[in-house]
């Protein structure tokens, strides 16, 4: 009976999980037993959704709210831990920049919304900066910059972390503002860096380019400064 099961849950392409969960439910009726049923491969279903969402995010760790700490970060009058962690704020397609020294959190509450946002069904893509130009450059030579394009902007959350890090050429500046111009009013964006925006010239080498990605990225903006110590060098033990 049990195979017979299996493999009308293969011709229904249903998962396997309606297999094993048929054999320890416990109903008092069928149609009791069909909706649990019917719950638990829904339930599974959403959870592998999810995990690809998480997969295709490209974190490089995850994280989550339980372990961060908004003791050194000042936060805008509207904003709240909670607002945070909701996403509210990709219901207005607003963004947000996280500004401050390196290893105060940026990347770490970055990745816990971009976590959260996964968990509620939201297409979330992290990258690098330097990563992200590097792989427009690419895409670009080999004639598939347009395809990778859509790729991305099929995202609701685009995070740039390690912006300003690294200095781009003109090709790359210009890429990257195809990106955040694509982003304006229809996605919102994470964007963690260590750079105040009067020295974000020095890393497009474009006075006219800079202003308009500022512009765009600070219309509807979130703007969070991290303060206080490197949290590696503090658990490392040394002190600067």
């Amino acid at each position: 009976m049990i195979s017979e099961v299996a493999d009308c849950c293969r011709e229904l392409r249903l998962s396997h999980n309606i297999v094993d969960m048929a054999e320890t439910i416990e109903a008092e009726n069928h149609v009791d037993f069909l909706v649990q049923l019917f719950r638990s491969e829904l339930k599974h279903r959403e959870n592998k959704r999810i995990d690809k969402l998480m997969k295709n995010a490209g974190f490089y760790s995850l994280k989550d709210f339980d372990g961060f700490r908004f003791d050194e970060v000042t936060l805008p009058s509207l904003v709240t831990p909670e607002y945070l962690k909701n996403c509210n704020f990709l219901e207005t397609k607003s963004n947000i920049v996280m500004y401050g020294n390196v290893g105060t959190g940026k990347t770490y509450l970055s990745t816990a919304i971009g976590v959260e946002a996964c968990k509620m069904g939201i297409e979330t893509r992290f990258f690098r900066t330097a990563a992200l130009v590097n792989k427009l450059s690419e895409e670009k030579k080999k004639g598939t910059l347009s395809k990778f394009m859509k790729q991305i902007l099929k995202s609701e959350l685009l995070i740039l972390d390690e912006w300003g890090y690294v200095p781009l050429d003109r090709m790359g500046a210009q890429l990257l503002f195809e990106i955040i111009s694509e982003c304006y009013e229809r996605k919102s964006l994470i964007i963690n860096t260590n750079l105040e925006f009067s020295r974000w010239v020095n890393v497009f080498y474009d006075e006219q380019m800079t202003s308009a990605i500022v512009d765009r990225i600070l219309h509807h903006c979130h703007l969070l400064l991290f303060e206080g110590q490197s949290n590696r060098i503090k658990e490392s033990g040394l002190r600067e």
